[in-house]
């Protein structure tokens, strides 16, 4: 009955990862968002001051503003990629359980 326990677990416990998914994911966009936003409005200042096309991307990312929405960018998708990870490592976990329980209960005889 431990595996059993053990599989309905697992269960809750991906339950719980796929909510924390959908919040980080969230985030992870929003992130994105105000990175992309603040971006374009630091080129679109650099353009209007007269500089160079070629040098305002490379301007730009160097702006600490803008090197802080791209450092919370890559921080929140980090974060999603790391709790996609974690949800297929649980269902791996649920798998092996499965078949641990398959193998004992599948070899009872009536």
């Amino acid at each position: 009955m431990d595996l059993y326990n053990d599989l309905q677990y697992k269960i809750k416990e991906l339950d719980t990862s796929i909510e924390e998914l959908k919040t980080s994911g969230r985030k992870y966009a929003e992130a994105e968002r105000d990175y992309k936003i603040l971006l374009r409005q630091e080129c679109l200042k650099l353009k209007h001051d007269g500089m160079a096309i070629g040098m305002i991307d490379k301007t730009c990312y160097g702006i600490p503003e803008v090197a802080e929405k791209r450092f919370q960018r890559d921080v929140a998708e980090t974060i999603y990629k790391a709790n996609l990870e974690c949800i297929n490592s649980i269902k791996l976990q649920m798998r092996i359980l499965e078949n641990q329980l398959q193998r004992e209960w599948g070899s009872v005889k009536n």
